[in-house]
């Protein structure tokens, strides 16, 4: 591991935006010290380093936060450059970062709708994220990874899918049906959650079912991962 005790990350355990920072982080070989914190009693030091959002993940380096989960895996990928998680080829990281976008703003909107709502708004949902699913699906034709052989920064940016998608609809009671609808992106789940990587740091599948399903009966979308 990379020597960097000056590397703090503040998370939620549940939180899939924290999960993404910590592979990054794993992936790149840096040591950090992890502070978990509790949302509904939030931390002096966390209200210091992200006073405006006041959400985690935050990334503390040399006592400078960086703040929103995309943002961190691009400042990680920037400061040590060992084990690249973004292409080099400016084509390339465009269409990684629209790919990172696609899924934080689109997917993760209808997937939330999914887990909130009922009747036929629920299923409208429901639809719109098979739409966005297929086109991740044509987007993986032919490769085992987004970003190829490898897990890159696409892989990390979509993996929220690939294990709390699944939470969510059992806590929810709904389901996407991606593993009969679209083979690309469920060959490309079931690659990814075998990376030693990325199985070792994951959470209580039950615990976090639990979680999700009292985060539901609350109503209410305020942050628990969120960006």
């Amino acid at each position: 591991m990379v020597a960097s005790a000056a590397v703090r990350l503040f998370g939620m355990w549940a939180s899939p935006a924290v999960r993404r920072v910590e592979w990054a982080l794993k992936l790149k070989g840096i040591e950090y010290e992890y502070i978990e914190e509790d949302l509904s009693n939030k931390s002096s030091s966390l209200l210091e380093f992200n006073p405006i959002n006041k959400q985690v993940p935050v990334l503390v380096h040399n006592c400078n936060p960086i703040v929103e989960s995309l943002v961190i895996l691009e400042y990680i990928d920037e400061t040590w450059k060992d084990n690249p998680i973004l292409p080099v080829d400016p084509l390339e990281r465009a269409k990684a970062r629209f790919w990172a976008t696609f899924v934080d703003v689109k997917c993760r909107e209808e997937s939330r709708k999914a887990f909130f709502m009922e009747g036929e708004e629920k299923e409208k949902a429901i639809e719109n994220l098979q739409v966005q699913l297929k086109a991740l699906d044509e987007e993986l034709e032919g490769k085992k990874f987004f970003s190829g052989d490898h897990i890159g920064y696409t892989d990390l940016a979509v993996g929220w899918m690939t294990f709390w998608l699944g939470v969510a609809e059992e806590a929810a009671g709904f389901k996407a049906n991606y593993d009969v609808k679209f083979p690309n992106f469920s060959r490309w789940i079931k690659d990814f959650l075998a990376e030693p990587v990325i199985k070792d740091n994951l959470p209580p599948r039950e615990k976090t079912v639990e979680f999700f399903r009292a985060f539901k009966q609350l109503g209410s979308c305020t942050k628990v991962n969120q960006k």
